[in-house]
């Protein structure tokens, strides 16, 4: 089963992209690598939830944001990608939460995001991670998690015959003195 038949078996409604925040874009292919810009817990520019993991939200409440995030990462993935099926593996996620002082359950509440990726993707969507602290997130959102993908290549141009098609370096082949 395809990853695009999996949300919606599991009846995920991904969001279309959010307008950035500032002078960046959700997201840049490079090659076979799609990397995702950061993204929080928001719709049309403003947070769903606020707050610090440790003081004003529980353990389970940042898992839930977490995954929440995770469905916002995959919208935009969709977006810039035509369908979800053209990821090959998710490679490397960052993590961070808005953590009061002394908490350090960084790694359970970014597992509502990984276990949304395994849920999709199966095997593919284990990946290398961190989880970390932050003092602050912007607008005061308990969760930005960024993320790299390994996805499927590019159709291939059509090939073009150019005028020099069949002409090999270093044949006998006159050549016509430059002017």
């Amino acid at each position: 089963m395809g990853a695009d038949a999996r949300i919606e078996e599991l009846g995920i409604t991904l969001p279309p992209p959010g307008k950035p925040l500032g002078n960046y874009v959700p997201g840049v292919r490079v090659g076979n690598l799609l990397f995702l810009s950061g993204h929080g817990p928001e719709r049309e520019g403003a947070p769903t939830v606020r707050g610090k993991l440790g003081r004003d939200l529980s353990l389970e409440e940042g898992y839930n944001v977490a995954r929440e995030v995770g469905i916002k990462l995959l919208g935009s993935a969709q977006s810039l990608l035509g369908s979800l099926d053209k990821v090959k593996r998710i490679v490397k996620v960052l993590g961070m939460v808005n953590s009061a002082e002394g908490f350090g359950a960084q790694p359970q509440v970014i597992n509502g995001f990984s276990d949304l990726m395994v849920q999709v993707f199966g095997e593919n969507g284990r990946h290398a991670r961190s989880a970390v602290g932050m003092a602050e997130l912007p607008m005061g959102i308990p969760v930005e998690i960024e993320m790299i993908l390994e996805v499927e290549p590019d159709s291939p141009a059509p090939a073009t015959k150019s005028r020099r098609a069949g002409r090999r370096r270093g044949s006998a082949a006159k050549r016509r003195p430059k002017r």
